[in-house]
Formats: C-alpha cells, sequence, structure tokens
C-alpha cells in the first residue's frame, strides 16, 4: 500500500502525534508511507495533484521518535509523487492551528484531496464534507440530544442573554480553533470582563456561547471512532480521560492537560449511535470525539490526537485495527474500482 499523510509542516510534527504514530506503524509493516506538509502540494499542468514529499529509509523503527527523526534527516528520501502514485492519502492537517500568515494553508489540502479523487485515489476523511467542518459549526448539525446548548453569534447583546439564561455560567470560544485556544470560562461574578473576551474572540469571527457543563472540572474523554464504530481491539476502547491542569478549564494535551485510563461506558457508547448515521453519511473515516459526561463538547475531524497515549494506556496496539481497515478499502476499491463511491469506501 503506498499512502501519503498530509500535515500542517513536517518540521513541526512531534513524536507523541497520532499520524507519526500510525506512520511508524504502517511503515514497520512494510507500506510506503509519505509524509508531506501543505506547503509542499503542487498542482500540475496535467491537472495532476502531486507533492514533494518525505519516507524514512530503511527497515523497521523501534519508536515514534526515531521515526521522526529519520523522516527530518538528511537521509530521509525525497520524492516527488502524484496522486496515480498512491492507494491512499490521509488528511491529517489541522487547519485551525496554522500559523499568522499561513492564511493560505487552512483550505490547501482539502482542495488538493478533492483533485485527487480524480484519480481515484481513496481519500480520508472525505474532502468534500470536511470543507463542510472547517469551523464548530459543523457541530450544530448534529442531534440536540448529544450537544451542550449553544449560541453562535457576533452579538455581544446576544451573548449576555444567554450568559443570565444559563445562570451566571458559561463557555464562550471561537468559531474557528483548537487545542483550548481562546477557550474561557464566564462566571457570574466574571460578567465585568465578558466585552473584552467577546472582542478578543471576535476580532478573527463568529463567538460560540455554549452552556457549561460542571462535570467539566473533572477533564473529557477523547474517544475514538473509525468507520462509524467506537474504536474497539482486544476487548479494549480507544480513548483516555484528559484531565485540566491545575484550575485551568481546559483539558487540552496541548495546554498541559494529562492524561489517564478510563472506562468507556454505556453513555458514551450511546453518544457513538446517536452521531454514527451522520458521521457514515458524511465519509468521516477516523475522528475524535470529545465527551463531557452526557453531552458531546466536540467532534475533531481533522486530525484528532492521543492514540499512541491510549494504546499505551490500555497496553495493546490501536493501530492495528486503524492500518487494516485502511487496508480493506483498498482491496475494496481494487475489486469494485469506480462503482463505490469515496463517501461510501471511507466509513465501510
Amino acid at each position: 500500500m503506498r499512502i501519503a499523510l498530509i500535515i500542517n509542516d513536517i518540521e513541526t510534527e512531534k513524536s507523541g502525534y497520532t499520524s507519526v504514530y500510525l506512520g511508524l506503524k504502517m511503515h514497520n509493516q512494510g507500506h510506503e508511507v509519505y509524509f508531506t506538509g501543505v506547503g509542499d502540494l503542487v498542482y500540475y499542468p496535467d491537472g495532476h495533484m502531486g507533492a514533494t514529499a518525505k519516507r524514512a529509509p530503511g527497515n523497521k523503527y523501534k519508536t515514534s521518535k526515531t521515526y521522526l527523526q529519520a523522516i527530518k534527516g538528511d537521509k530521509a528520501i525525497v520524492e516527488k509523487i502524484t496522486a496515480t502514485d498512491l492507494d491512499v492519502l490521509l488528511l491529517r492537517n489541522d487547519p485551525a492551528s496554522e500559523s499568522v500568515g499561513r492564511g493560505w494553508a487552512k483550505n490547501a489540502a482539502l482542495i488538493f484531496g478533492q483533485l485527487a479523487l480524480r484519480h481515484g485515489v481513496i481519500v480520508l476523511n472525505d474532502p468534500n464534507s470536511l470543507s463542510e467542518a472547517v469551523n464548530k459549526m459543523y457541530f450544530q448539525h448534529f442531534p440536540e440530544s448529544v450537544r451542550p446548548r449553544t449560541l453562535i453569534t457576533r452579538d455581544p447583546k446576544e451573548i449576555h442573554n444567554f450568559h443570565k439564561e444559563q445562570g451566571g455560567s458559561m463557555i464562550v470560544k471561537p468559531l474557528q480553533g483548537s487545542g483550548g485556544a481562546g477557550v474561557f470560562l464566564v462566571k457570574k461574578d466574571g460578567a465585568v470582563n465578558l466585552n473584552q473576551m467577546i472582542e478578543a474572540i471576535s476580532r478573527d469571527g463568529y463567538v460560540i456561547a455554549q452552556e457549561y457543563l460542571p462535570k467539566a472540572t473533572e477533564g473529557d474523554v477523547r474517544l475514538f471512532v473509525v468507520n462509524g464504530e467506537a474504536l474497539e481491539w482486544k476487548g479494549k476502547y480507544a480513548a483516555l480521560r484528559r484531565i485540566n491542569k491545575n484550575e485551568d478549564m481546559r483539558s487540552n494535551m496541548s495546554v498541559g492537560g494529562s492524561a489517564e485510563r478510563v472506562k468507556v461506558d454505556d453513555t458514551m457508547l450511546k453518544i457513538v449511535d446517536i452521531i454514527r448515521p451522520k458521521l457514515v453519511m458524511d465519509g468521516m473515516f477516523m475522528v475524535g470525539l470529545d465527551i463531557v459526561g452526557e453531552k458531546l463538547m466536540e467532534i475533531n475531524v481533522f486530525s484528532p490526537g492521543g492514540l499512541q497515549g491510549a494504546s499505551k494506556l490500555e497496553g495493546v496496539d490501536f493501530s492495528i485495527p486503524v492500518i487494516r481497515a485502511i487496508e480493506n478499502k483498498v482491496q475494496y476499491r481494487i475489486e469494485y474500482a469506480d462503482q463505490i463511491n469515496n463517501k461510501l469506501l471511507a466509513t465501510i
């Protein structure tokens, strides 16, 4: 299997990232694994999508750290590839985490992913659906029963009224963003600073005002879903509890949160059952659910992280069922050619 992972930038990748973990495991199984940043993508005059990509030399690597060093190192194999060279394209970049001055990069992978579809490449997650999920508005398309009460606006008056309706506690955050950036807990006595928060967030777009869930103080649960099902291997689920750092109400690992084992219960599995039809319909092969209590706080459809951490905590390798699922899709494409479209293929 020849597979390429589009990430934000090879130089900013870290050994703990899920993309590197999956790349390592696929490489060690004998697959040809390429990494390319969004800035390395190319559209050629003949209509092909391509890229300057890197892959690790050698047969096997023991750790994600040594594997990543090989990709970044001087001995990395650098090749110009096109869509026709590939079986699978994994879109693993996070548009929301692009730095200032890289606005051009936010939708680049989606556009190139759509071009790759023309040449029979399996693109995961489906780029046409991902283009509708570049901000948190996508989350509002899922059933109300699993979502916190939410207001999305740029009107300060609406936000103040919502704050009162919530009894004095709510979350405010940007419509576009990830990793816990720009997320604030507004308590009853914090309303005096609400205007400043609204002003800061609304500089870059809409403001999300959301019901505060008290159980968030216990952290949240990141649960992986693959092919519309909670990811399970050897009787264990790919999940972990992310614990808040000190008094910080955010539990994202990128802001210093820590992880611990978690028991996936019937409530979490019921949430998966409820959202499955939408995920399958949209061709969302692998996503990360962020769950607090009985509610779904967020769905990461671009580059859900934590798979390596969940594997270490549970003592099983969750990359195995993920890679097998991808291999099955390649076989389906061989057997059915273009009779099965990408959205359907992404979740079977």
